[in-house]
């Protein structure tokens, strides 16, 4: 353990890995003309196509865990890119739906593969992507991500 996560808090170091991965991510996507968010935007858009599903930014939100207001800012400059189309739903005129271009779906398709590197290289330490060490992290990751992100109404004492 280096000198600067000796005695972190789990807070602190999944925070600090988080950081890391954005980093990384946004390094190995810059000569793709994406960043972290919108790589996690296009990436999204590609597999819910894949099961059929055009999602509303709101529905897009949710999914990805950005706020509305980012997914919006950040759909608007994909489609400023090319990459991405925005319509407004037929049913509920407030509510705008995405899906990816043609260009968008041969752009993300490269993003993918360059991503899916990254992550083989990251995990490469616990054994690499098809590891049981990968895969009890893996569910360990869920467990924490379902946890509700509730702030305690006073904090504790003592």
């Amino acid at each position: 353990m280096s000198d600067e996560t000796a005695g972190a808090t789990p807070g602190f170091l999944v925070w600090r890995l988080s950081m890391k991965w954005r980093v990384a991510v946004d390094r190995a996507l810059a000569p793709l003309g994406l960043t972290h968010a919108q790589y996690s935007v296009v990436a999204t858009l590609r597999g819910l196509d894949r099961s059929g599903i055009r999602p509303s930014q709101r529905e897009l939100a949710d999914h990805t865990g950005l706020e509305a207001l980012y997914v919006s800012k950040l759909a608007r400059s994909l489609e400023a890119a090319g990459m991405v189309e925005r319509t407004r739903d037929a049913v509920d005129s407030r509510a705008v739906r995405l899906a990816l271009t043609a260009r968008g779906q041969e752009v993300t398709g490269r993003a993918v593969g360059v991503v899916h590197g990254l992550i083989d290289t990251q995990l490469a330490p616990l054994g690499g992507t098809d590891s049981e060490r990968t895969a009890a992290f893996v569910r360990d990751l869920t467990a924490l991500l379902a946890v509700p992100a509730e702030v305690p109404a006073e904090p504790p004492t003592g």
